[in-house]
């Protein structure tokens, strides 16, 4: 049995000018130009190929140098035939090395790979971990295309939430994705001038990674972390650990229902475009009821259709929160109409070096 090898080229040669075609023009340089931008996103092995090598902690295996393939496969609990497959498939697309036969070693493609890389990709790729589960969602976006809904439910048998809610590890793996990129935490909270504030509550403010931005900034404040209770847990745990506990309430609850009242700041951070229009108005106006008519709600998303906004990255999440959750990214404008709907008033807009937007409302 043989298969069309993705790599493989068209062959355009009936279509090229020759004796007795009636001169057709040669389509071969136009077919050659289609094929180069559409051969590189068609192809799924090798991306799954680095998932698995991702999973299998792979690059950290060979962190001290080459390592012959049986010795990769017993550490790796893995079939060492199959294993030189895969790794061999890798070799040739640029990611690690064979060195000698049947021994493989990093190169620096590959070292991006290892668990402690600042870059965090070993993690984000795991397909054991949420990062590798959102990925092998995207085998329904035929279903979500076909219907509109989100496909998590169709791959993984419940929808996004229930799913994060009933697979505790599951759950803990989205919220550590959730706090990585302590950069950008400091980024949107250097966006804002604190200073006014007593009592910021950071709602669905995960494991309090932004929230722990802002007291370390402004050490008058105090705070109140909500979010679904092992994830606060895990919050209150982190702040903890940064000795900020002590100025931090923790309330283990739904953004759905009722929110603590008393704050003159209400953030939403990340949290909006998770869900659809109707949800997202409930959201805000609960934040609107807690905060009151002096307080503010600051939601923290994305800057889409902005100034110095990347399209493509707004194009691919935009598919991405449809596939996972049924939300989507939004503009500036279109956020402003959702604080509108839930009975507020957008009166300030801050953009920040990260393409993030900072969207200041009030009841």
């Amino acid at each position: 049995m043989t298969t069309a090898d993705h790599d493989h080229h068209p062959d355009p040669s009936h279509d090229r000018d020759g004796d007795g075609d009636g001169g057709q023009p040669d389509r071969s340089s136009a077919w050659q130009a289609a094929w180069d931008v559409l051969a590189p996103v068609t192809d799924l092995v090798t991306p799954m190929a680095v998932r698995v090598a991702a999973s299998l902690s792979l690059a950290d295996l060979m962190a001290d140098g080459p390592v012959p393939v049986e010795e990769l496969a017993r550490r790796s609990g893995t079939h060492a035939d199959a294993l030189t497959r895969l790794l061999r498939h890798l070799v040739h697309r640029g990611v690690f090395t064979e060195p000698a036969p049947d021994s493989f070693a990093l190169n620096e493609p590959a070292a991006l790979l290892t668990s402690d890389h600042p870059a965090g990709m070993r993690q984000r790729l795991d397909l054991g971990g949420f990062g590798g589960q959102m990925d092998l969602a995207f085998t329904g976006l035929l279903h979500t295309v076909r219907t509109g809904q989100p496909a998590w439910e169709t791959v993984f048998g419940a929808p996004f939430w229930h799913h994060l809610a009933a697979n505790p590890e599951m759950s803990v793996s989205f919220d550590a994705m959730m706090a990585a990129g302590a950069d950008y935490a400091a980024d949107a909270v250097s966006a804002y001038d604190w200073s006014g504030v007593r009592h910021v509550v950071d709602v669905g403010g995960g494991t309090g990674a932004l929230l722990a931005e802002v007291l370390s900034v402004a050490p008058d404040i105090r705070a109140t972390l909500v979010d679904l209770p092992d994830t606060v847990e895990r919050g209150r745990q982190h702040l903890a650990g940064r000795g900020l506990d002590k100025r931090c309430a923790f309330a283990g609850q739904s953004f759905f229902d009722p929110l603590p009242a008393g704050g003159d700041a209400y953030v939403l951070s990340g949290v909006v475009h998770d869900w659809d229009d109707e949800a997202a108005v409930r959201i805000l106006r609960r934040c609107a009821e807690a905060a009151g008519q002096d307080g503010r709600i600051i939601m923290i998303e994305s800057q889409g259709g902005g100034p110095g906004a990347d399209p493509a990255m707004f194009a691919e999440m935009n598919l991405r929160m449809l596939v996972l959750s049924g939300g989507r990214e939004r503009t500036v404008d279109q956020y402003g109409a959702l604080a509108t709907r839930a009975g507020l008033t957008l009166t300030d807009v801050r953009t920040t070096p990260y393409g993030q937007a900072l969207l200041i409302c009030q009841a």
